[in-house]
């Protein structure tokens, strides 16, 4: 079984020409995930030369080879000015080390496997299933069974988790480091942190990748034991990119129980399953109105078709979570619109989920 550190050993001696240091100093060789004798990572690179970058990788790829793997896939990406900044103090300190691989009192790299971080990834086929709500009650309820929980907004262009959770305020910048809100004892990154007047976010699919790296490079997480995903509905750019940045992340996959809501949600589950992404469940929202008065349940959006997809996916069904909004007041001092309170029906059923998680996924 090939480990980390012989990958790195195999490639102490490969320079980056910007900075003369070698790349597992700079810390410039990222996410490195270990499948049998498949081995794949990132590669952060300081120069947009073609030629370089061609180089570059074939040389690491040959070097990963000789050490033993039989299947290699790098990812080569731009280094942020973050990482610029890290690495000229690096130079300036000339071999102070800050332990594994990040210099002395940078932030750890959630990416990093080895940061013991489980990412969850939320996913729907389709919008207006509610996966949003699921993903803010989901996180909540992790919270409040006492977990470690941040939570990244990644439906870039259409971010509503700030204020399903009654979020007013915005992340500070300390040193260079966003600081993400916290509410519910969730850490919480969004886009819609950083427009002005719910502008519309009109940007193609690169921009959306950067833009969600900077959620994981440019944020001060701290010490994290989940980190959920909130992503947009279907297969497009931002869930490829969690697919490639994240491969270690698993799922939950959310539809309602209407056929072809679930037809549709079929096709995010195919889609983790050829990423080789592990889906822990199907959480049907929406499944039935409950009669405040006399108790019957009303199955406005038909049966079945959480259980139908969960059967497709080979996985379970976690949860029928009810139509219905949180009896939540304005006045209340930790108000928000979304977020079900533990002591209610909904709010005991996220609970669920959520211990159901942890034993599919427990925190390290």
């Amino acid at each position: 079984m090939i480990t980390k550190e012989q990958l790195l050993e195999a490639i102490r001696d490969v320079l980056d020409p910007e900075y003369n240091l070698p790349l597992t100093e700079l810390n410039f060789i990222r996410d490195i995930v270990i499948k049998e004798e498949k081995i794949s990572a990132t590669v952060v690179v300081s120069r947009e030369d073609e030629a370089y970058r061609n180089q570059l990788q074939e040389r690491l790829a040959a070097a990963f080879r000789n050490a033993g793997a039989k299947d290699v896939h790098l990812r080569l990406r731009a280094i942020s000015d973050y990482e610029r900044n890290e690495a000229a103090r690096k130079l300036q300190e000339q071999g102070v080390s800050g332990g594994e691989g990040t210099a002395e009192g940078s932030a750890v790299n959630v990416l990093d496997p080895q940061s013991n971080v489980q990412f969850i990834a939320i996913a729907s086929g389709k919008g207006g299933v509610g996966k949003s709500t699921v993903t803010v009650n989901l996180a909540v309820a992790l919270a409040r069974l006492g977990k470690r929980v941040g939570l990244v907004d990644a439906d870039i262009y259409g971010f509503s988790v700030p204020d399903m959770m009654g979020i007013e305020e915005r992340p500070e910048v300390v040193g260079n480091r966003i600081i993400p809100v916290e509410r519910f004892g969730v850490k919480v990154i969004s886009m819609g942190f950083f427009v002005q007047d719910n502008t519309p976010v009109i940007w193609r699919g690169p921009m959306l990748g950067k833009m969600l790296r900077n959620f994981f490079h440019e944020v001060e997480w701290g010490e994290l034991d989940y980190i959920l995903l909130d992503l947009p509905p279907g297969t497009g750019d931002v869930a490829l990119d969690v697919h490639q940045m994240i491969p270690q992340s698993k799922e939950i996959i959310v539809t309602t129980p209407h056929a072809t809501a679930a037809f549709v949600a079929a096709r995010a589950g195919a889609m983790a399953l050829h990423t080789e992404h592990e889906i822990i469940g199907v959480v049907e929202n929406m499944s039935y109105y409950a009669c405040s008065k006399c108790g019957n349940k009303d199955y406005i959006f038909g049966r079945g078709g959480g259980a139908k997809l969960a059967e497709e996916l080979h996985t379970k069904l976690l949860a029928q979570i009810p139509l219905g909004v949180p009896d939540n007041h304005v006045a209340e001092p930790d108000y928000s619109p979304s977020v079900y309170k533990a002591d209610t029906e909904t709010g005991r059923i996220y609970l669920d989920v959520a211990r159901q998680l942890i034993d599919a996924a427990p925190a390290q």
